[in-house]
């Protein structure tokens, strides 16, 4: 196709991607929420072999700018699937980070759909958002980042025979999300590596009573058992031994008034939840940075909102 003596594959296209947390306390690898961060990527397929990658902001000097790129090796993924990958062997792109980098904010996640969406327009969009969703969880393995940076808002995921499904929505009521971010970073494979292959049977009931609490307090607005429904036993206990103060971090910033807190997809990224209504925020981000003080850890705070859009083509 045509259009000004330029093939759909010449132009260049620019994706939006929101960052997202995972699990949401006791939602292991099911849950996840999307996030008012942002990565932008530019996108322009070449016929001839041969990339140019450039990069600002976050994890801008620790990113590969080669084959490894998780953006080019999403974008080939995808290009393979439409049977475009012998027509369209290189590639030129940007892009612009503001995802916190290894801190449990979904910045893989952000690279893998960016590169998936830009890819699909380019070529047309032959593929819908939700079969973009299982290229995107073959990729990185799990569907609870990538679901709700694609859709946006919260997602309920689940995979049967490698198949996923997602449900996303919108809470009953309004929320910030304070996110402490340490300043060190914690890779998704050493936070897994601590998790036990099986957990106790008091375990496994404790999350599933929690998660469908959570998905209820959500749906219906109730903040009592919202508080309750954020709490974890099956991952979290674990991984506190890799983020000093993390219990801490959680009490202070309940005292400073939000419903609950968890850690934010593997971490080391902690977040609030705090309704809207209570405007308590700031105080709650003060608290937060204070316990974490307590334990020698530096940390930033992100203020941020519930993203309702996911992934969008920017005009």
């Amino acid at each position: 196709m045509k259009n000004g003596g330029k093939s759909m594959a010449e132009k260049c296209v620019r994706v939006r991607v929101p960052g997202t947390s995972a699990n949401c306390g006791p939602g292991f690898d099911c849950l996840g929420l999307a996030c008012t961060v942002y990565n932008d990527l530019e996108l322009r397929l070449t016929r001839e072999p041969g990339l140019s990658i450039t990069m600002t902001g976050e994890g801008a000097t620790n990113i590969p700018c080669d084959n490894r790129n998780i953006v080019w090796r999403s974008a080939q993924y995808l290009l393979e699937k439409a049977g475009k990958d012998k027509e369209y062997r290189g590639a030129v792109i940007h892009m612009e980070n503001r995802v916190p980098l290894s801190r449990g904010l979904g910045s893989s996640a952000t690279a893998i759909v960016a590169g998936l969406t830009a890819a699909n327009a380019l070529i047309g969009n032959p593929f819908n958002r939700r079969e973009i969703l299982q290229f995107a969880t073959n990729i990185e393995g799990h569907p609870d980042n990538v679901a709700p940076a694609i859709f946006g808002g919260f997602t309920v995921n689940a995979v049967t025979n490698g198949r996923v499904d997602c449900f996303s929505f919108l809470p009953r009521f309004r929320m910030k999300f304070v996110v402490a971010v340490p300043n060190f970073p914690l890779s998704t494979r050493m936070a897994r590596k601590v998790l036990p292959t099986e957990v106790p049977m008091k375990d496994a009931i404790f999350n599933i009573g929690r998660a469908s609490m959570l998905v209820a307090a959500l749906t219906r607005g109730n903040e009592r058992y919202l508080r309750l429904g954020l709490d974890d036993a099956l991952h979290q206990p674990y991984r506190a031994e890799l983020i000093p103060g993390m219990y801490d971090v959680f009490k202070a910033a309940r005292r400073a008034g939000a419903a609950g807190a968890t850690l934010s997809g593997a971490g080391p990224c902690l977040i609030a939840y705090v309704l809207e209504r209570r405007h308590a925020e700031e105080a709650v981000g003060k608290a937060m940075l204070e316990a974490f003080r307590k334990h020698d850890v530096d940390a930033r705070i992100l203020t941020l909102d519930l993203d309702t859009h996911g992934a969008q083509i920017l005009k």
